[in-house]
């Protein structure tokens, strides 16, 4: 089968490898469809991603069609259109025993820790298939990307009329900011980009934006009659604004890390204590996250549509990937048809 393998930082290949065999029983044979690339696999290509090595296949975003299952079958059967949720716990240990299966003691993410669905055919465990009768192939591969932001604002338990700073608009911002405004806060949105600011506005409904840098914090005081917001997710991975962040947050407020970076946070203790603030990190997300944005997408609540800024054939993807790095290409989301 056709299979794209990362070999090293910049070194992307278009090889052939053996496919799958027959699924076990509790696993599905699926052909892999539709393929969407994030930041994720941008910082691997970059060689700037954590928690990864090389070689690896990337590709954690799928929308896929099943080919065979096993005795186990989880209600699926050959020709199931299906998302995939790419997070392989183990069932076994603390976390999973609560539910936290995002943040297994054993966690491998496809495409991460372990290779993932840039390739033709791909065996997962039946039980990490979502299937919609109604969902396109697109929808499907997209709602892995919706779930980062709709567990981060699960995390946050954000309640209705309150005011939500999401700094950063790019791809995992805009997660974010999509149920940030579902569950009714008065999303603020920050980034030092205007571009993406108003992207952000014209097609995420976004009518609070902040250019970052000088009287930006001025601004955030203004808008919400200086008492700051009392929900504030970073979505940048950068280490200098999640630290600043800290100080963005209402006396009693929540502060949630949805990037990640490779290093340390530091914040001054007197400062956070005051205010007795809520600090929540946020990892991937459940299955609880992925039936529910189907349900979402199948009764219209919101498109994906704005998404997609990028669309190639699989044979194309050696040659565009690197192109998606460049700040002209105004790279959201690329969808791989396969």
């Amino acid at each position: 089968m056709k299979t794209i393998l990362l070999k090293e930082p910049g070194q992307l290949v278009l090889s052939d490898t053996a496919s799958p065999l027959t699924p076990s029983s509790d696993e599905a044979l699926v052909r892999v469809r539709r393929i969407g690339v994030c930041g994720t696999d941008l910082h691997a290509f970059k060689g700037e991603q954590p928690f990864f090595s090389y070689p690896r296949v990337l590709g954690h975003e799928l929308g896929v069609e099943v080919v065979s299952v096993g005795a186990n079958n989880e209600g699926l059967r050959t020709g199931d259109y299906c998302a995939v949720e790419p997070y392989l716990n183990c069932g076994a240990c603390v976390a999973c025993h609560r539910g936290k299966t995002n943040c297994c003691v054993r966690l491998q993410v496809l495409g991460v820790h372990t290779d993932g669905g840039m390739r033709e055919f791909i065996k997962v465990p039946a039980r990490k298939l979502h299937k919609s009768d109604s969902l396109s192939l697109d929808q499907l591969a997209l709602v892995e990307p919706l779930s980062i932001g709709a567990h981060a604002v699960a995390r946050a338990n954000i309640e209705r009329g309150e005011f939500a700073l999401v700094i950063g608009a790019g791809p995992i911002g805009l997660s974010v900011i999509q149920f940030a405004r579902l569950a009714g806060a008065n999303v603020i949105v920050t980034d030092v980009s205007e571009e993406r600011l108003q992207f952000a506005a014209a097609h995420f409904g976004v009518e609070l934006t902040i250019k970052a840098g000088e009287g930006a914090l001025e601004s955030l005081k203004d808008i919400t009659s200086g008492e700051m917001p009392t929900a504030v997710f970073d979505a940048t991975g950068s280490a200098a604004s999640m630290a600043a962040s800290f100080d963005l947050v209402a006396h009693g407020g929540r502060l949630v890390f949805v990037g990640l970076f490779q290093g340390d946070v530091t914040f001054h203790d007197p400062d956070a204590h005051r205010r007795e603030m809520t600090l929540l990190c946020s990892r991937n997300s459940t299955a609880i996250e992925f039936k529910r944005i189907i349900n979402q997408l199948e009764s219209g609540e919101f498109d994906i549509a704005p998404w997609i800024t990028h669309r190639v054939q699989f044979g194309e993807v050696t040659e565009q990937f690197p192109r998606w790095l460049e700040p002209q290409s105004r790279f959201i989301k690329a969808v791989i048809e396969v």
